[in-house]
């Protein structure tokens, strides 16, 4: 899989509209849309920064490593774990890996501002 298709993938499963995406990024919503159809690549500062929205590595974006994310039950912080596991008890876990992954960026979002 290309790099503008992982990166597609990504943000199609984090719900994410290409507008979004690109402001998070400060980009063009073009630009993000010649990434995502592999018409233009992404410079390595641009990698980073994708990888740092979706908590992936450089690697997976690049297709080097299998694993989409990065372990987040070690990078969690205490609190994290505290809201991701007492939103509901009866939630699945893929539903608190969603809470955990929207608690992540909102943190690196509000680092940005």
């Amino acid at each position: 899989m290309a790099v503008g298709d992982k990166i597609a993938e990504l943000r199609n499963r984090r719900g994410l509209s290409q507008y979004q995406l690109a402001k998070m990024l400060n980009v063009a919503t073009s630009t993000l849309g010649m990434y995502e159809t592999n018409k233009r690549k992404p410079n390595v500062e641009m990698l980073e920064k994708i990888a740092d929205v979706f908590d992936v590595t450089t690697d997976y974006l690049l297709g080097r490593d299998k694993a989409d994310t990065k372990n987040p039950q070690n990078d969690l912080s205490r609190n994290q774990k505290l809201v991701a596991y007492s939103i509901d008890p009866d939630i699945s876990d893929e539903e608190r890996q969603a809470i955990i992954e929207m608690v992540q960026a909102a943190k690196k979002f509000r680092r940005r501002i």
